[in-house]
């Protein structure tokens, strides 16, 4: 039995990484799944304080990766508007998977920023800073990823 659950934690703490990148996929929550399965098997027993810690932080990256976009959007000069198109955008563009995630809060902050300038160098300076976020995002949750995934191997030794 443990050795399924090994094999199925670890796929889904690979899975994770993957969905860390590929949109389509909730990695860290995924990889945490993973961590769970390979704590109930007999060799490995993380405590209850490890487990509280990675779901918080899992939890915590999982909202920062909707906000960000929005501190970058103001970071890169967007105003009310341009932050307000980028988390529309963040919204919309979960309907419309994976280009969307990536897409729409590029898009959303460019068209709400258009709806206020009407200066498409400003508004794309903007959308530009809403994608360095969703790109910030992404690198927050594979850096998280990682760290579970050394946790996982470094608990089988």
């Amino acid at each position: 039995m443990d050795i399924l659950l090994y094999i199925l934690g670890f796929l889904c703490i690979v899975l994770g990484l993957a969905g860390s990148v590929l949109p389509a996929l909730p990695g860290p929550p995924l990889s945490y799944v993973g961590m769970l399965l390979i704590h109930f098997t007999d060799k490995v027993d993380f405590t209850v304080t490890q487990l509280v810690v990675w779901g918080v932080l899992i939890a915590v990256v999982q909202v920062l990766d909707f906000i960000i976009p929005s501190i970058g959007t103001k970071k890169f000069g967007g105003s009310k508007y341009g932050v307000w198109g980028c988390n529309i955008g963040v919204i919309v563009g979960m309907f419309a998977g994976p280009p969307g995630i990536v897409l729409g809060p590029f898009v959303g902050a460019i068209i709400g920023e258009m709806l206020k300038t009407h200066d498409f160098s400003i508004s794309l300076k903007a959308g530009f800073g809403a994608f360095l976020g969703f790109l910030a995002g992404t690198l927050i949750k594979v850096v998280l990823v990682i760290y579970l995934l050394i946790v996982a191997i470094s608990s089988l030794f």
